[in-house]
Order: C-alpha cells, then structure tokens, then sequence
C-alpha cells in the first residue's frame, strides 16, 4: 500500500513539472563545505539631489526644456512554465510639469525639515518664509505689512510660517510650539487680514486665555497689529463694571474681545445685564489649550464648554494653540473640528533649546536658601523671576530676600488687581528685580529680557517646567535657568531630567536610570503639592513669638470689625467706663 502512494505522488510530480526546463549553468549546485561567489550589490545613482535653502530657490533650479527623460526598460525576462512568461512593467513617462511638481514638493519638505515644521492633516498650503510673499498670494494691504516689518524685522517664526497660510485659508488648527516662538502673533495677523475692517456687528473674533495677565498681554499686542486695520479690542478687566456700563450702543463697537473663560461666562450667565453680541463670531482662538482644557477646581473645562457653545454658528472656525499639547486635546479636536490640521514645531512637550538648564541638589529648605544665596554671591544679571509652590512660602521667600537688600516683591492670588499690575509694571521697568511668583505666572507672561528662572520649590509636573523656564529665553534671545532639589522631590526627577537631556542639556547618568513616576504619583502630585518645611530661619523661641503676635493682630482686627458692625467703641478702656457709667445710673 505505501508503494502504491509513493508511486503515485512521482506520477503527479512529472505531470506537474513537464515541459519545465532546468539550466545548469544559471543554478549551479553549491557542494558542501565550497563557498558562493556573491555579485556585487547594483549601485542606484539618484537623478538628482535637492540641497535647497528657500522655497524659492530649490523651485527654481529645475532648468529642464520640457523634454521627456527617457525611462530604463529591462530586458531580461522571467520563464515560469511552459511558454507563460512574466515581464516587468514599464515605468510611465513622466512629463515636463510632473517633474516640476515633484522637485517642488521635496523643496517644500526640505524647507519644513529645516525649521523643524511637523504638520498632521490635508490640503495642506505652502508655508511662507517672509511677509512679503503674504501680499502676493493672500493680498495683504500695505499698512499691515509695514507694521509687520517694522515690529518683526527678521521675519516669520517657524510656528507663524505654516499657521499663518492655514488660518488664511479658514482651515481650523491646532498649534504646538516651545514657549516665545510667537504664538500671539501667528494668530493675531490672519485675524487683522480676514476682519478687514470695524464693523457695528458685534464680536466678530473671541480670544481666551487662563489668566488676567496674559489676557493684557495679548490686548496689547492686539491693538498693535489690528490698530493699523482700523480694529477695536476689548478688553474684560472686571467683569460687573463692564456689565454695568456694557450698553447696547457699545456691544457694536467692538470687533475682537479678549478675556479669560471665568470672566466671559459670568456676562454670558447674567441675562438681560450684559447685551453681548456672540451671533456675529467668526474665530474662536484658545490660548494655552491645555490649561483650559483640564477639569477641576484648577481648569476651565466647564467654562469652556459654555463659551464654545455660545459661539456655535456655522461658520465659526476655531484655533488651539499651547506650548505643551496633551493627548486629550488633540483627540477633542480630532473628533470635533472640521478637517483639523495639526502643525508642532520641533519635539512635542519639549522645552526650548535657547535657555542653559541646570539642576542642583539642596539637600533640604536649608540648603535652598543657602543655593540662592551663593547664586546671589556669584552674581545674578536682573530681571530675575523666581518660582514657588504656593502664596504662603512666596510670603516666606520674600522676607528673607528683602534681609538680602535685594529689590523684590511677589505676586500671588491674594493680591489686588491694582496690586498685581503695579508689581508687573515694577518689575518690567526695573525697579523689582527679583519677582517671586506662583504658577500664576507660570504660563504666557513675556518679560522682556528675563535672564534667569530660578524654581525655588520643584515643579509638580514636565508641563510645569517647560512653561516655567519658557518664561526666559524668548524671541531667540538666550536664557538660564536653575532647578533646586531636595530628597522630597526624587518622583519626578527623572522625568525632568530627560526633558532637559532632549532640548540638548545635560544631566547626570544616574538621574536618568532612576526609577520612573507612576501614574498614580503624578496624579497625587497634579492634586496637592509636596509638604514641605518653613523657609523662615528662626529658631522655636522666635517661631513661638511671631505665632502670638500674629494671633493677637488677628484677634483685634476681628474686635475692630465686631465693634465697627455693632457700633461700639473698639477701645477695651472705653468699653468698661461705659459699663460701670450705666451701673451708677441704674443704682441711681
């Protein structure tokens, strides 16, 4: 029986291999223990190779005379059985015009690779190297272009060269780039071009931010850009003043409305006090998106929600931009923008490669405040911005500089809004030159010339970081800064470390083998900060004394208030007169 199978399987075999020739000499057999010569690899040479420093230059080295190139045919063929025969498939000629295409769209990459452009989406325009070549392809009018290269001589940034085009085109964006690469700007100049003109519509473009200050600063470089343009900003400082004086003949005069989400949803709220003409929206711009888009006490996503649906026409288009893009956004905005283009410049999350970055051990609160102080010794170059994890230890800090004779003051929430302004306007002309903040300032705020960030108390979190130092370092101008930590703060070390070993920094080794932060540890961290020791330096008896005192202030401040509501004298003394006066009058 296995004779039969074996024989059977030999006839299926010739049946199957007839008319199949075999060559000797193309399939040499290889004996054991011989060696195969091998051929030598085909050598490719490239057509051309396009080494382009513009646009323009790269487009214009295709000097060819619209003559077809000839295409390489193979000659050699492929018998498989039989007189069935595979040939190879000839290449299509390409034209004159495709060729010009195709060197256009590789000098278009290079020039993208160049400056470190990374865009995600389609139909994407090309990006614009100088403000010139806006008047040729977008009609730019002359009194902005003028003001564009008299304010920004050196031309478009890397962020503004590819948001620029988009935004021109209404394409809605989500943009990514390291802290003083010219956000403000890559949005404020399509704005001041698709707006034209003063119109009595109402608010025809909305721009958020998460804090006063950034919200001045943006108006400030608003009015710059879109003054020329005949354009009104406004400006919400106080929210139950403007309702108060928020006419119906003043909802009109204003095209552009920046303010931040808490202050915009209380007019909205207020019904029949604040007449704020949304139906006119065209662009809806949130600035640090990833800020306002985070839930809590500590983000802005339900105000954002009820701002995004007030502005909820159809031809509304809408802008993200932040220096950190967190994973979330981007999925929100994939969902719900229409065709979404994605442009990053450089590594996500990364910081800016302008700014020296330093991490030094302190070892505890002692060796922190001894840091400082032989940083001060060695000489610090002012405006100097100084950063701590909450208003109590900023309190701290500040006592313990002003025994320095250093000019500093802090700025926290606690502070008035006169009180803020009068601090940031100090410390930019010069008469403060250390500032001590919280992440109240962590995030927009452009100090000119800020030369060193000190982060007294260590980030919770890469994000905190990367705006923290970004506050340096901007508008291409170099920067340092310097990171104290203790024992308390190994969770995140590493995480910071790697970010400062990717924007070209170095760092110890062991910094980066060290165990890395669990997810549950930056949650704990996001939520509530290290509990950390007293920066005072007083000893148990003085700590004891000034604990009193303080109880005592406290205490007759809420005598004096007690008094002042009852109408009572606050004076003790007088009190007591008073009583035994009517005691005599009652015996009496």
């Amino acid at each position: 029986m296995w004779l039969l199978v074996v024989v059977g399987t030999m006839d299926a075999f010739r049946l199957l291999t007839r008319g199949i020739k075999f060559d000797p000499k193309k399939l040499a057999v290889v004996e054991k223990g011989s060696t195969q010569q091998q051929q030598p690899p085909l050598s490719i040479e490239p057509n051309f190779i396009a080494e382009t420093t513009s646009i323009d230059e790269a487009s214009s080295s295709d000097s060819d005379n619209g003559e077809e190139s000839p295409t390489v045919e193979e000659t050699t063929t492929l018998s498989l059985m039989g007189d069935i025969k595979a040939e190879p498939k000839k290449k299509r000629k390409k034209t004159a015009r495709e060729r010009r295409l195709q060197l256009h769209r590789e000098a278009i990459n290079h020039f993208r690779r160049q400056h470190r452009i990374h865009v995600t989406g389609t139909d994407i325009p090309e990006p614009t190297d100088s403000w010139q070549k806006l008047r040729n392809g977008f009609g730019f009018p002359e009194d902005l272009l003028a003001e564009l290269e008299s304010s920004y001589p050196s031309g478009p940034t890397p962020i503004q060269m590819q948001t620029i085009p988009l935004m021109l085109e209404r394409r809605e964006v989500l943009a990514c780039a390291p802290t003083g690469s010219g956000k403000t700007v890559a949005y404020l100049v399509p704005l001041a071009h698709l707006l034209q003109e003063h119109r009595r519509e109402g608010f025809r473009a909305v721009i958020l931010a998460p804090t006063r200050e950034l919200v001045q600063q943006i108006h400030r470089e608003a009015v710059k850009l879109c003054g020329c343009r005949g354009l009104r900003v406004l400006v919400l400082d106080n929210a139950s003043k403007a309702a108060k004086k928020f006419t119906p003949e003043a909802a009109v005069k204003y095209d552009i409305l920046v303010s931040t989400p808490n202050r915009l949803v209380y007019m909205l709220e207020e019904e029949g006090s604040c007449p704020l003409l949304m139906g006119s929206v065209e662009w809806l711009i949130v600035d640090e998106s990833d800020k306002l888009f985070e839930a809590g006490p500590r983000g802005f996503r339900e105000q954002l929600g009820v701002i995004y649906r007030a502005c909820d026409q159809a031809n509304v288009r809408r802008g993200m931009f932040s220096a950190t893009l967190a994973v979330e956004v981007e999925n929100w905005c994939k969902l719900n923008l229409d065709n979404v283009v994605t442009v990053a410049i450089g590594a996500r999350n990364s910081a800016t490669r302008t700014v020296e970055q330093k991490l030094v051990y302190a070892g505890t609160e002692k060796g922190k405040l001894l840091a400082f102080r032989q940083l001060v010794a060695e000489g610090i170059k002012p405006p100097v911005l100084v950063f701590v994890q909450s208003k109590e230890r900023a309190k701290e800090l500040l006592e313990e500089l002003q025994k320095m004779d250093l000019k500093a003051d802090v700025i926290h929430s606690e502070r008035s809004q006169l009180q803020r302004d009068n601090t940031v306007k100090a410390f930019r002309s010069g008469r403060v030159w250390v500032l001590i903040c919280t992440e109240l300032l962590g995030r927009g705020i452009d100090f000119k010339g800020v030369n060193l960030v000190v982060n007294y108390d260590f980030p919770p979190s890469t994000v905190s970081y990367i705006h923290r130092i970004g506050r340096t370092g901007r508008a291409g101008r170099s920067g340092k800064a310097v990171t104290l930590f203790t024992d308390e703060d190994k969770v995140l070390l590493r995480n910071i470390a790697s970010v400062i070993k990717n924007s070209g920094g170095e760092v110890p080794e062991y910094m980066l083998k060290m165990k890395k932060a669990s997810r549950q540890d930056k949650r704990r961290l996001a939520k509530s900060a290290v509990t950390r020791q007293s920066i005072r330096q007083e000893s148990s008896f003085d700590k004891a004394r000034r604990v009193k005192k303080e109880q005592m202030i406290a205490a007759s401040k809420r005598r004096k208030r007690k008094a002042a509501e009852s109408g009572e004298s606050t004076s003790p003394a007088k009190n007591d007169r008073k009583k035994t006066d009517s005691k005599r009058k009652k015996k009496k």
